[in-house]
């Protein structure tokens, strides 16, 4: 596979070309999607290149992962990044890799709600336990994790749907202090505005479903770290679970990435304008969104992130009942679930996304509304949302 180096290539560069070789055959720029399920070796036990079975090993998907590899760690020597069939199925992997019955993992209490309900519903029988703390008190994480041993402090930064801001670097400290795993949810920076790996993470998951495919046409997920046996043991996870990926699901993800750097700029300059424009609204009760200078994690956002995203969440003064009927009066913001489209999207986390934390510590505001801003025309996102906002 083709490795850019990170020294003398930029993040875009290595997003066009990291893991895309020239088809040897014809020389086509865009390499070939390979949905062959099976592979012929050169001979019994010697196998072609080292393909053998499309579960396990498949050119398109390596692609994907090397492409993936590069831009979370800036170096493919080092770095390991496995993809999945969904993020769902990439977080399943890492914690099945990483964890044995009866270990316990220290999540954050905004985590997004299909990750606690997979702790909860799934891997809960499987007796792996399970903490909820808030992400950005170190206070309280140094005492969860003093509370017992820990295998894994999972965090999401920027968090979803309420937009909280985790310190990483401290959190890497804390969690090595007591010999835990930090891992951590890259899905609404992308490694375009953070590296978690950099900041002492030992793990990035993402669902590549979102800004990485970018286009609302696929689903899947990705773990990515640089530690060699854990890698192996997720590998073998891949391989012998089966949620690998497909060919086809692969090259998508990977033909988003090649726009990934153009796309955030117009996100985060988009969900900018929009930001500033809701704080004016006089039905607006809160806006959540690290680039506010009021927000409690602005100053460590500004540290660890090269800018703020393009998510947005918004709370209003009027109720439940209005902010139901806002979500359900825009037009080019479409009420749907998932974010990181180059569409803008309108989501009511607590009766969607979140749905399965109500009655939790983790249940989110009924008077909250959560914004994908999308790479449209301002003047139109921001029309769209004043003749919603008008029945306030």
């Amino acid at each position: 596979m083709t490795f850019i180096d990170k020294h003398s290539s930029g993040f875009n560069t290595r997003a066009i070309h990291a893991g895309q070789e020239l088809d040897p055959v014809y020389g086509a720029v865009v390499p070939p999607i390979h949905l062959s399920s099976t592979y012929a070796p050169e001979a019994i036990g010697k196998l072609r290149k080292g393909y053998d079975y499309g579960r396990g090993t498949n050119p398109t998907r390596d692609a994907l992962q090397t492409q993936i590899a590069q831009l979370e760690t800036g170096n493919a020597d080092t770095g390991f990044a496995y993809t999945f069939s969904s993020g769902l199925a990439a977080e399943t992997a890492l914690l099945m890799a990483a964890c044995v019955p009866g270990d316990r993992v220290i999540v954050g209490n905004d985590v997004y709600g299909g990750t606690y309900r997979l702790l909860d519903k799934v891997l809960g029988p499987w007796q792996l336990k399970h903490q909820v703390v808030d992400m950005s008190d170190l206070d309280q994480v140094r005492e969860a994790l003093a509370g017992g041993k820990t295998r894994v402090l999972w965090v999401e930064t920027p968090t979803n749907p309420m937009m909280k801001i985790a310190d990483i670097a401290a959190l890497a400290e804390l969690a090595h202090e007591f010999d835990t795993l930090l891992v951590v949810d890259n899905t609404f920076a992308t490694p375009y505005l953070q590296l978690p790996l950099t900041l002492g993470a030992d793990v990035v998951v993402h669902s590549t479903t979102k800004y990485m495919g970018g286009h609302s046409d696929t689903i899947g997920g990705a773990v990515v770290t640089e530690d060699e046996e854990l890698a192996n043991a997720i590998n073998f996870q891949q391989f012998a679970a089966g949620a690998s990926n497909s060919p086809l699901d692969s090259y998508l993800v990977t033909r988003g990435l090649k726009t990934l750097g153009v796309r955030m700029d117009r996100h985060v300059a988009n969900a900018e304008a929009i930001v500033a424009w809701l704080v004016e609204q006089p039905g607006v009760e809160k806006v959540h969104y690290p680039g506010l200078e009021d927000h409690p994690g602005h100053e460590i956002a500004k540290k660890q992130m090269s800018g703020f995203g393009g998510m947005v969440s918004v709370q209003f003064k009027a109720g439940v009942e209005a902010t139901r009927k806002v979500a359900e009066s825009t037009h080019v913001f479409r009420l749907a679930e998932s974010l990181g489209g180059v569409e803008s999207l309108l989501n009511y986390p607590t009766a969607m996304t979140h749905a399965s934390v109500e009655g939790t510590e983790l249940a989110v505001p009924g008077n909250l509304i959560r914004l994908s801003v999308g790479i449209e025309d301002i003047d139109d996102l921001i029309g769209d949302l004043d003749q919603a906002l008008k029945g306030l």
